[in-house]
């Protein structure tokens, strides 16, 4: 047997704010044990679950929280195929087989510095070894089918676009360093800093260790590449063209040949093609891609095309939902997908003969990640009361699944953990919106409680089913939560997401709003005490939530878009650019009509701000206006600058504990009348 390449599965269990209890485990009026903030330094992740090529072993990366140095660190773990013996094997994360199941090969911190890539033998000798030393960190690595190479992404710095040397310096005078020259569109990342000093190039690297060589040139971003069966080429996608730098919602897929470095160009059309995926045979490429289009959202389509790329053609028909990976079927009939899809991500087929059709249903998150040809999978499963694990099934029914981690029992076993309920309700237009409430443990539905709600980022993003610790944590400190997907989410077809193109925020903040009139209309809220936030997308909307209403106590808006005119251009990215129908100099009124600035004037519900001093997606400067503009008011307000944070402001755990204790912090000051938690 082989093993298949690993379902690039992008689902994230969304991340709400926990509240302000310092306390050990919170226990309600009638004894019970809920979650306390605490735990989560205890919390443990569990991701890349891959199962050995003969179906016996599987590796996967287990993380956790070092309290001590306040950061995140993960190791890789074997155990066998049933969950029995399951246990630490090596620093790192990342583990993928080989082809014959021999060795594994995944990043760590290595020399001379930084990540580096390794492979560990999987005999009783267990020896490893780093076969890279770079100088920057690789990623997306890939065993050649033959096991001989690995191929691997990496940034390579380029010259620097020009500069000047002025004369006069004397011998050992200290002059300041030389100013950096910008030239390229896109110049910054979040969470990298300045990106224009390189290109993402594709390199292959012998298995034994060696020189990395370069596959790839020229002034262009690449994606990673994926060996076609017998071993000739890389398929990735790029754009390769002059005029790259500019162009808005553009890729194509080619073909780089290993032993010469020769590039053909596979798709032509205008628009995105991206994630090439050879099938097993290697008669087929399988991608994902749409025609263009000035959509703010608009899911792909899967295709296939002959390995020449002739005869593209769509397989998906009008499948319309978000897929977050596939990959194919070891008969090459067609492709395994995972799909988010009304809050939830369960497992699809889409066959090569043209159709989708639907293997996993159920209201959880399954993310199938790697399987064996005689069709065991093994993926990641959460649900509301499920805090996500590993569990195993049989492709041809994953309803029968068996859990082989249990990597939080120790911390949040023995919890009462508060009910969970799935709310469908009318809003403006007929639209039909999606939310949940969570309860506290000991609900009494006689009692009135405080009503938090969470607004989610994107905009085009989703809330799901999965375990949300966050949200669990406020409703046993006694807030009941509420969590909408408003028009413009994912996960409800493209029509939906692209509802709020060039009306956002708008008529998703009637969504909201008609959420908490059905939740106040179930006689258990206190609407003296409602509270809302969010960050980024979220940031938005609440921003403007408290310029269009004084129903809520108190607001935090963090990491925030606050002024259209002044985010565009100073985003990390010009593409928002193209969110408007004119630019702003050509006319900026619709800028002004959506910047939650303009509505400065009607608020009165005190507003706190918190983002990351670093964030280059909606910079600090969308905070100090907004700030600035409250205190001009005399709006009761305060800003949060959070170290060591780029976009959102829990990335560093003790952060993550700081943002929910200044939130609950703000609502417990501007309660109205009475502590938020006094039932």
């Amino acid at each position: 047997m082989s093993i298949r390449m690993p379902l690039v599965a992008a689902i994230g269990v969304a991340t709400g704010l926990l509240i302000v209890n310092p306390s050990a485990a919170v226990t309600q009026s009638n004894d019970i044990r809920t979650i306390s903030l605490e735990m989560y330094l205890d919390l443990e992740s569990v991701s890349d679950p891959q199962i050995s090529p003969d179906g016996q072993k599987i590796v996967y990366t287990r993380g956790w929280i070092d309290k001590m140095n306040d950061k995140r660190e993960s190791s890789i773990w074997i155990m066998n195929a049933d969950g029995s013996r399951s246990r630490a094997l090596v620093d790192g994360s990342g583990p993928i087989w080989s082809p014959d199941g021999s060795r594994i090969a995944y990043t760590a911190s290595g020399e001379p510095e930084g990540t580096q890539i390794f492979v560990r033998w999987m005999d009783d000798e267990g020896a490893t070894s780093q076969i890279t030393r770079l100088e920057k960190s690789p990623s997306g690595i890939r065993w050649s089918p033959d096991g001989r190479s690995i191929s691997f992404t990496m940034n390579v710095e380029g010259e620097p676009a020009w500069t000047v040397n002025p004369p006069g310096r004397p011998a050992g005078a200290t002059w300041v360093a030389s100013p950096k020259v910008v030239t390229r569109a896109d110049y910054r990342q979040d969470r990298v800093g300045f990106v224009d000093e390189g290109w993402q190039h594709i390199f292959v690297v012998p298995a034994e260790g060696g020189t990395a060589r370069q596959l790839t040139d020229g002034y262009w971003n690449h994606s990673t590449g994926e060996w076609t069966p017998d071993g000739t080429e890389l398929v990735f996608s790029s754009l390769r063209t002059e005029d790259s730098e500019l162009s808005w919602r553009e890729s194509e897929v080619y073909a780089v040949r290993v032993a010469s470095g020769a590039i053909r160009q596979l798709t032509t059309r205008k628009g995105q093609d991206s994630g090439p995926l050879p099938s097993p045979a290697g008669d087929l490429i399988a991608y994902r891609g749409s025609d263009f289009h000035t959509d703010t959202y608009r899911n792909s389509g899967v295709y296939v095309m002959n390995m020449d790329g002739s005869r593209p053609r769509l397989i998906s028909g009008d499948f319309d939902r978000q897929i977050n990976g596939m990959e194919w079927a070891s008969d090459g009939s067609g492709l395994y997908m995972n799909v988010s899809t009304e809050g939830t991500n369960n497992l699809y087929f889409v066959s090569t003969s043209g159709g989708v059709r639907t293997l996993s249903t159920g209201e959880h998150m399954l993310a199938l990640s790697s399987f064996s040809d005689d069709g065991r999978g093994v993926g990641t499963f959460t649900s509301p009361h499920v805090a996500s694990d590993i569990v195993a099934f049989d492709l041809a029914d994953p309803s029968r699944r068996s859990q082989l981690t249990q990597v939080n029992a120790d911390v949040l076993g023995g919890l009462t953990l508060g009910d969970v309920e799935e709310i469908m309700y009318e809003s403006v237009d007929g639209f039909q919106i999606q939310g949940w409430i969570i309860k506290p443990p000991d609900f009494d539905p006689s009692r009135k409680y405080p009503l938090m709600l969470s607004i989610h980022g994107g905009p085009h993003g989703m809330y799901n089913v999965g375990f949300n610790f966050s949200w669990q944590e406020h409703a046993a400190n006694g807030y009941v939560v509420l969590y909408t997907n408003p028009r413009g989410s994912t996960g409800y077809g493209s029509a939906f997401a692209n509802s709020i193109k060039n009306a956002y925020p708008g008529k998703d903040y009637d969504d909201l709003m008609n959420g908490v009139d059905l939740v106040i209309s179930r006689g258990y809220i206190d609407d003296q005490n409602m509270f809302v936030y969010g960050c980024s997308g979220g940031g938005v909307l609440t921003s403007w939530v408290v310029g269009h209403t004084n129903r809520f106590a108190a607001a935090s808006a963090n990491c925030p878009v606050t002024n259209w005119l002044s985010f565009v251009g100073t985003t990390d990215g010009i593409g928002w650019y193209k969110n408007f129908e004119n630019f702003p100099w050509d006319d900026p009124s619709e800028h002004l009509r959506r910047s939650p600035l303009m509505y400065v004037g009607n608020v009165t519900t005190p507003t706190m701000l918190m983002t990351g001093v670093n964030d280059l997606r909606t910079p600090m400067p969308q905070t100090e206006e907004y700030y600035a503009a409250l205190k001009v008011m005399g709006v009761e307000t305060a800003m949060i600058r959070f170290n060591n944070e780029w976009h959102g402001t829990s990335s560093t755990p003790s952060n993550f504990l700081r943002t929910q204790l200044f939130l609950r912090e703000w609502f417990q000051r501007h309660s109205r009348g009475r502590s938020v938690t006094d039932n």
